[in-house]
């Protein structure tokens, strides 16, 4: 136990952010680096519980309170060891992962939970600073292929499982950078990009090959792609974005999240990027619809660019401060969250409804919205019913789509190879994750629909453990 009274002795305190108006003006990390002696303390809160809720409230099943305890003990070095044991891109997670880890925190019940996360991030930075993260290629080969298609947090993690259990991998991705929503879905603020080249590296000298600008289906053949591998491994995500069949939708100036954003981000990697091939929200009143994590991500984006004004839509009320009797710990707590975005400036609305887009000469101006709530029927279900008599409408000359996906996108690959899909959308596998197909496995985003990295992560490494039994008749992979 780091210390039995540490929980009682020590106030949470989270990693301080740079000031809104020095970092508005760049696209570095909001976040500063924690000090040592400030991570150690906070690991000292660890209760090292007799049954860890963090540890099942993580979909990785890290070994939380063991590294919390070494952290305080001031034992860096064995305690990279046991967060690789169970996570492979502890980085990415420490950036940005939602910490469901905190949420399942027993402190939370009553108090203010371990932070987790920052300290999970603080080893990982730490360990590279000492040069103890290294490249570990397999002693043996066992002279099987693999494919995997997809450079997502899921797809890097079953490669790299993979690849340490001594099988021939080679990562396909259809975009011209490996990373998949890690390098175009993320901004640089969130997630400088060279923490995932840093990675990468280290992947490729572990032996892994990496092939981008490779669309299967497209450029590649699919069969022929299974014919040359012993396995295939699907992680080609959740990217078929949901829209809003409106009035108006056809009008020029509205886009998906997922268009707008990874152009910032090729810019920001030295792409030349044209007019007519880049969306810039300077100047212009911008619409976010959508009131999630990427709904944020816009709107630190479109502050940066310089937007006249942003104004971003949530469909559901606002969230209480408080959990409700219905959501008690360790669930998720839905209470009222804001992002580092929203401190930047903006206006966020609740329990808005979009009608329809409006302007003039094919181009967006503004769009009608509707006041909505949440009733309750006699059976106890909740709907969203609008509010008569509440349309009002929003200037718009960019507006922004973030409202979530509706499952991978299922031609090219999925067709070719004729996999069967679930009833919403996602490739069908059974609980080895093994498609339609035998051989060609699905993991993440595609398998699941869109979740969490952590839940990615964990997903590929489910993924890679079952292929190399499939190759092997047994595997040591978990």
């Amino acid at each position: 136990m780091a210390d039995p009274r540490g929980f009682l002795n020590v106030e949470r305190q989270t990693a301080s952010k740079r000031p809104v108006a020095e970092r508005l003006l760049d696209w570095e990390d909001v976040y500063l680096r924690p000090a040592t002696g400030l991570v150690q303390s906070q690991a000292s809160r660890c209760m090292d519980c007799g049954i860890p809720f963090c540890q099942s409230g993580c979909p990785l099943g890290n070994l939380i309170p063991e590294w919390n305890d070494l952290v305080h003990r001031d034992d860096w070095r064995h305690a990279i060891d046991r967060l690789h044991a169970t996570n492979n891109f502890p980085e990415f997670t420490g950036k940005l992962c939602p910490a469901p880890c905190e949420a399942a925190c027993v402190l939370n019940i009553n108090a203010d939970p371990v932070t987790i996360k920052q300290i999970e991030l603080s080893i990982i930075e730490r360990a590279f600073d000492e040069g103890w993260v290294t490249a570990k290629p397999p002693a043996t080969r066992t002279g099987k292929r693999v494919a995997v298609v997809g450079s997502g947090p899921a797809g890097l993690a079953a490669a790299q499982q993979l690849n340490w259990a001594g099988h021939e991998v080679t990562v396909y991705e259809r975009d011209d950078r490996i990373g998949g929503l890690l390098r175009y879905g993320i901004p640089d603020f969130k997630m400088d990009k060279a923490l995932l080249d840093r990675r990468l590296t280290l992947m490729e000298a572990e032996g892994i090959a990496f092939q981008p600008s490779a669309n299967i289906g497209v450029n590649l053949d699919a069969a022929d792609l299974v014919i040359e591998h012993d396995a295939v491994v699907l992680a080609i995500g959740a990217t078929k974005p949901r829209d809003l069949a409106l009035p108006g939708r056809d009008l020029k100036g509205i886009y998906f999240a997922m268009e707008y954003l990874p152009l910032q981000n090729r810019l920001l990697a030295g792409d030349e990027l044209h007019n007519g091939h880049f969306i810039n929200a300077e100047g212009k009143h911008v619409v976010i619809i959508g009131g999630g994590d990427t709904g944020a991500d816009c709107l630190g984006t479109a502050h940066r660019q310089g937007a006249a004004s942003v104004t971003q839509l949530e469909a559901l009320p606002e969230p209480p401060s408080l959990r409700a009797p219905d959501n008690p710990w360790p669930q998720w707590p839905r209470v009222f969250q804001l992002s580092p975005a929203h401190e930047e400036g903006g206006v966020l609305e609740f329990a808005v409804l979009t009608q329809e887009f409006l302007g003039s000469n094919g181009k967006v101006e503004a769009l009608r919205a509707r006041r909505a709530t949440l009733l309750q029927d006699e059976d106890g279900h909740r709907h969203l019913t609008e509010l008569p008599d509440t349309d009002f409408e929003i200037p718009a000359d960019l507006v922004l789509l973030a409202i979530g996906y509706a499952g991978p996108a299922t031609g090219d690959v999925v067709a070719e190879l004729g996999l069967r899909l679930t009833d919403r959308g996602a490739i069908a596998t059974d609980r080895d994750k093994m498609t339609s197909r035998p051989g060609v496995f699905a993991a993440g985003d595609a398998a699941r629909g869109q979740s969490l990295i952590v839940t990615a992560i964990a997903e590929g490494r489910h993924a890679a453990a079952s292929v190399d039994r499939y190759l092997m008749g047994r595997t040591a992979l978990y």
